[in-house]
């Protein structure tokens, strides 16, 4: 996951609202958004590879998502999808806890940071940029660095984020529009792939990397919500949109 924009308890008659790329390799084998068979009320994408997940949500309204800091990479450390899947599975640990115990820990994982929300409060810890702390009520941007960092496509994403829920109820469809966003901007990260601005923009286009999927979601301050995830072939087209009932009931599912 590399790009995300949420809004904590600041929309009304909602609690959060999130819209987030994840970026990846082409090649990395991933599952789309589904329930999943060992937490029936657990709603993510999975990466077939580690077994973790960058982004999901619980039907009781928990939610958790990562991005990657840039930085060295070692390939014996943990999976950082873990610190997802592990919260979301977990509906007893509060979102302070459990930041607690990822900072004790932030050594055994590559450069992350992590938001989590148990429905009370919304946390972030990162093992570049502590110490864990809860948010704020307000509407933030996180990269591939510190949050709110002003990178030109995560000022950009913010501004366009803020004033699209200014103007109606958070929307799926919108927020997935939002989000397929290819401009350029007029000067770059100073992160290189293939090209100077390959990195650029806010969905990615490259030939081996790009941009996999977008997730958007909002919880209502009752408790209920939805889900919605596009997903994009290796050429960036869009191949499959599915749009979940986040109800505190069985699971209700329906295609867009």
């Amino acid at each position: 996951m590399c790009l995300m924009f949420i809004a904590n308890r600041c929309v009304p008659g909602y609690r959060l609202v999130v819209a987030a790329n994840r970026d990846e390799f082409h090649s990395r084998a991933t599952a789309k958004a589904h329930y999943w068979e060992e937490t029936p009320e657990l709603l993510a994408g999975r990466d077939l590879e580690a077994g973790g997940t960058w982004l999901g949500v619980t039907i009781g309204g928990r939610f958790a998502a990562l991005t990657n800091y840039s930085g060295p990479r070692s390939a014996t450390v943990r999976s950082r999808g873990f610190l997802v899947s592990e919260f979301l599975q977990n509906k007893d640990i509060a979102t302070a806890e459990y930041l607690a115990d990822v900072q004790a820990n932030a050594g055994s994982y590559n450069g992350f940071n992590l938001l989590v929300d148990d429905g009370e409060y919304l946390g972030i810890v990162s093992n570049f940029d502590l110490p864990a702390r809860t948010l704020k009520p307000g509407i933030y941007g996180l990269g591939n660095h510190s949050l709110d960092i002003p990178w030109p496509k995560v000022q950009r994403g913010k501004r366009l984020f803020a004033q699209l829920l200014s103007e109606r109820a958070p929307d799926p469809m919108a927020l997935l529009a939002l989000m397929d966003d290819r401009r350029q901007p007029d000067e770059d990260e100073s992160v290189t792939y293939e090209s100077p601005t390959a990195f650029s923009s806010m969905f990615i286009e490259a030939s081996t990397y790009g941009t996999r999927s977008i997730s958007v979601l909002a919880f209502r301050d009752d408790g209920n919500g939805w889900f919605a995830e596009r997903c994009y072939d290796c050429a960036s087209c869009p191949v499959a949109t599915q749009r979940f009932d986040l109800k505190q009931t069985p699971p209700a599912r329906m295609h867009g």
